[in-house]
């Protein structure tokens, strides 16, 4: 937008400049009227080819040349810069940003992903999927997509001023996956001073970045390398368990999926065992394990283990029967 109202006041200065210098020569030199001067200077620059407004002296002549010369090319580029905003769509690209700040500022508790690399790309598309509501921010203009049904944010998200325009003090939570750990760092440090209950996740690449990344402020740190040499080597020594995590974690896998369901304070799940919720014997659902709201994670419960408010079950079953056990949590007794 900055760059645009650069190029447009450029040209209208350039084309002011050379039709005032061209009306003040002609006033001065052939002393005419504002209007023969000014009339004489828009003929001359248009090379419309009309006849001089009055005989013109030798010095007239001369200054017609120099107007000729240094004027008609100004216009041209003038006229140039004019046809290149509208024609390659600088325009447009306005109109676009204007509507994506719009939608930007309609978000709340809303997610933000800083970075559209590879990770950031998957990413994006499990939250599209899952129909959460997230804006990307992204520095690099090569790869952002004006057609992509995302809301990509052009900036620089270790900016403190880039994070308020996306809305850091409405969302929900911070996703960080920059090139670099210090990028991160910077974008981790100023997330968690601008919204201290955000919930922040960022990627660590260096060895020894994860505890810095935590001190300033994640929730969470993950290493995709760590995380890939370990899936390797599991491959290799567990294969059965890990098709199974692949096959149940895998998006839009329709016979088994690993949910999180959170039981509300008034859910009419609460106060009731495994049991007596029915939920293995008439939905067929696994709970692999509850994480009470203090975070102490119960593995393996039994049919006897009782639900309270704030549990999130860790669910394994199919994707009907998992929105069915949503919907239990949610309605309230």
């Amino acid at each position: 937008m900055h760059e645009l109202k650069k190029k447009i006041i450029l040209a209208a200065a350039l084309l002011v400049l050379v039709i005032s210098f061209g009306t003040a020569g002609y006033m001065v030199i052939e002393d005419w009227t504002f209007i023969d001067s000014l009339y004489m200077t828009i003929i001359t620059l248009a090379s419309v080819g009309y006849k001089e407004v009055h005989v013109l002296s030798r010095s007239g002549m001369v200054f017609t040349i120099v107007l000729i010369i240094g004027g008609v090319g100004t216009v041209l580029y003038a006229l140039n810069a004019g046809a290149k905003i509208l024609l390659e769509g600088e325009l447009r690209q306005v109109f676009w940003r204007r509507r994506l700040e719009k939608k930007i500022r309609e978000l709340k508790d809303h997610y933000i992903v800083c970075g559209y690399g590879r990770m950031g790309k998957i990413i994006c598309r499990e939250l599209y999927e899952k129909h959460m509501k997230f804006v990307v921010v992204e520095k690099m203009p090569e790869v952002i997509t004006n057609g992509e049904d995302l809301l990509i944010f052009p900036g620089d998200a270790t900016k403190d001023e880039v994070l308020r325009e996306l809305g850091i003090e409405r969302a929900k939570g911070l996703i960080s996956v920059l090139p670099t750990d210090a990028e991160n760092l910077f974008v981790v440090l100023s997330a968690r001073v601008l919204n201290p209950k955000l919930t922040i996740v960022a990627r660590a690449g260096e060895e020894g970045s994860e505890q810095k990344l935590l001190r300033a402020g994640a929730d969470k740190v993950v290493s995709p390398y760590q995380i890939g040499g370990l899936r390797i080597a599991h491959t290799v020594l567990k294969p059965a368990v890990v098709d199974f995590i692949e096959f149940a974690t895998k998006s839009g896998n329709i016979d088994l999926q690993m949910e999180e369901v959170s039981i509300g304070e008034h859910s009419r799940l609460v106060g009731k065992t495994l049991d007596e919720s029915g939920i293995g014997r008439e939905l067929g659902i696994i709970i692999v394990a509850i994480r009470k709201p203090n975070g102490e994670m119960m593995f393996n419960p039994t049919f006897r283990s009782a639900i309270t408010g704030g549990d999130m079950l860790i669910a394994l079953g199919e994707i009907s029967k998992l929105k069915v056990l949503e919907d239990l949590a949610a309605q309230r007794s």
